[in-house]
């Protein structure tokens, strides 16, 4: 069996490309994928080459952020069966390195992580017709649920895993800086928890409106309304939980500033080596969190899509078939007219 992949072969050059189908073992199963969005991730590949020290060094299929329909199962098999529909979870532990034996599964020493470039040779990913995957790697979802909803799952979890590390949100205030796909399933996860008050920042108005409709009170386009944020930081700031969604030196300055005495900043933007005000972090005795991929968050994830709890689809702007990938990866790197961009595939 024959299936087309969307392939990384190195920066700026993606094609479509056809492989092989491994076959399925005693505890796997194949699958049919149906979407799959573009993560941050997948574009810092697409035009950097990688990030960090993480550098792409051999064609790399992309996407993490998938669900599909099960074709057929392995002998071993008693979870699922042929016609169930599945969002894929991308993250594969091992379970027994330290980390996992101390629960701490995202910290895995020997993590297996589909599109990842960490490993080389290098995890392949799951943008392609059919998928051959561990059967524990999949979480069922109801008739109600599209699979383009059920691909959200993963971005979802980091959002949970990231609302964990904040703590208790019932009636805190909350900032949010950056209303891409993070940001806007932040605001979610804040609206959720029965934040008091969801305040979201971002230079661009569209991606505002997303964030205004997964739960956002108040919005601040700070390019527009470089002032927007001024009344917040009176009095040693205003927030007692900030997400950092964006990565960007000056959104962090503003979260410091921002976020009250003995508040909290939970970093789930990655990017390189910032500068910090540390004697303001200091003197506001603020606690900086990072926050990293997740766990168990996954199954959550996909129960509360599954539920409609959390209406993820108001994320989705754009989707485009696999043959037009390179349009596709183009869109989601304009945050002007794009939040999350799926591909669909046969």
């Amino acid at each position: 069996m024959q299936t087309r992949v969307c392939r990384l072969h190195a920066k700026n050059n993606l094609r479509i490309d056809t492989l092989a189908v491994a076959e399925t073992g005693a505890d796997e199963v194949l699958v049919a994928i149906g979407a799959g969005g573009i993560c941050g991730s997948d574009l810092h590949y697409f035009h950097d080459g990688g990030f960090g020290q993480i550098r792409v060094q051999e064609p790399i299929i992309l996407g993490h952020e998938v669900a599909g329909t099960v074709l057929s199962i392995g002998a071993e098999v008693t979870t699922l069966e042929a016609g169930d529909r599945v969002a894929l979870n991308p993250s594969r532990p091992c379970g027994h390195c330290t980390y996992c034996v101390e629960g701490l599964k995202q910290h895995c020493l020997n993590m297996r992580f589909f599109g990842s470039a960490m490993r080389f040779p290098h995890e392949q990913g799951a943008f392609r017709d059919r998928m051959v995957v561990r059967a524990d790697q999949c979480e069922k979802i109801g008739p109600q649920t599209s699979l383009a909803e059920a691909a959200c799952a993963e971005p979802l979890a980091v959002c949970l895993h990231a609302g964990n590390r904040a703590g208790d949100l019932q009636g805190r205030r909350v900032l949010v800086t950056g209303a891409g796909p993070i940001g806007a399933l932040c605001t979610a996860v804040a609206r959720h928890g029965d934040a008091a008050e969801i305040v979201v920042t971002d230079l661009h108005d569209f991606p505002l409106d997303v964030a205004r409709q997964m739960g956002a009170t108040q919005t601040v386009n700070v390019q527009t309304a470089p002032d927007g944020m001024a009344p917040y930081i009176l009095d040693k700031g205003y927030f007692d939980i900030v997400f950092e969604c964006s990565a960007a030196p000056s959104a962090l300055r503003t979260a410091i500033a921002a976020v009250r005495p003995q508040g909290r900043i939970v970093q789930v933007g990655v990017t390189g080596d910032l500068p910090l005000p540390i004697n303001l972090i200091v003197g506001k005795e603020i606690s900086i969190v990072g926050s990293h991929r997740f766990d168990s968050e996954y199954a959550q994830a996909v129960r509360l899509i599954d539920n409609g709890e959390i209406a993820v689809k108001r994320i989705i702007s754009q989707t485009f078939p696999i043959v037009d990938a390179a349009m596709a990866f183009a869109t989601a790197s304009d945050r002007a007219q794009a939040v999350k961009v799926q591909l669909a595939f046969d």
